[in-house]
């Protein structure tokens, strides 16, 4: 994608030097071959910021509402995501969402990285959300292994309602693949999809530090609908984790120290 190399090479720069951000695990992900990147999901900008600070090309899938905006918004929005090779998927669920799965295996199938949020959505809060098992479906039909990765002070900077990021600490980890093959061919088992995607998630959570919440992101936007907020107080459920097991203590990570003068670790 020309474009998508074009703005990486001139909005790379500007990123790092605005914003300052910092990675954690860059060796993880393979110099070649196909691999799924799941990342927690917590700001608009978090499919910017990840992109631009690794060497390969990766593509995201993004809610189709991206692509229908009305107005001068609404088109550079639809424009940019249709440069930068956005996938377009209806949450809605049934054909369009399998249609938008089968591009992410047939990209995975072509040897490159592919990038997919399994909450669905971004956190209202800040917290960690039960993912979907799209992400283990995709993983079991195409035999590309899973990178956890964890977006650092992306909600912080960018909660939602807010266009352009504040200047906060951001970062990213990235986690050692996770490799599901013993699972091939049970992409139609729902207890098996639902183990693979709670083991994703699990590593996402101690990759980033972040609170775990066992119902999805959507569900919690529409209570919040219904009270009349945005985001609302933040109830703690103590220290639950993905699948019912009890989650350790894990802070948050921090920017490295020796990156402190250097906007990548």
């Amino acid at each position: 994608m020309a474009f998508y190399q074009t703005l990486k090479f001139a909005g790379g720069p500007i990123l790092r030097t605005a914003y300052k951000p910092w990675i954690r695990g860059e060796e993880n992900i393979p110099s070649e071959g196909p691999a799924i990147l799941a990342s927690n999901h917590n700001a608009v900008w978090d499919s910017v910021f990840l992109p631009l600070m690794i060497d390969r090309e990766v593509v995201f899938m993004g809610k189709a509402d991206y692509f229908t905006g009305t107005g001068f918004k609404g088109w550079a929005t639809k424009e940019f995501m249709r440069a930068v090779g956005t996938i377009p998927v209806d949450r809605s669920g049934g054909r369009a969402s399998e249609a938008a799965l089968q591009a992410g295996v047939d990209r995975l199938k072509e040897g490159e990285l592919f990038g997919i949020y399994p909450e669905g959505t971004r956190s209202p809060d800040g917290r960690l959300y039960r993912g979907k098992t799209g992400v283990a479906r995709l993983t079991l039909i195409s035999g590309a292994p899973v990178i956890p990765v964890a977006m650092i002070g992306t909600h912080d900077a960018q909660p939602i309602g807010q266009r352009i990021p504040s200047r906060e600490d951001i970062g990213m980890v990235i986690g050692e693949p996770l490799d599901f093959s013993r699972y091939r061919g049970l992409d139609r088992d729902r207890y098996v999809l639902r183990a693979i995607t709670d083991e994703i998630m699990y590593n996402i959570m101690l990759l980033s530090g972040q609170e775990y919440v066992d119902m999805y992101a959507a569900d919690r936007k529409a209570q919040l609908a219904q009270e009349g907020n945005s985001n609302g107080p933040v109830p703690s459920n103590g220290r639950t984790g993905p699948g019912g097991r009890k989650a350790p203590d894990v802070s948050v990570p921090k920017r490295p120290e020796d990156s402190s003068d250097d906007p990548v670790d």
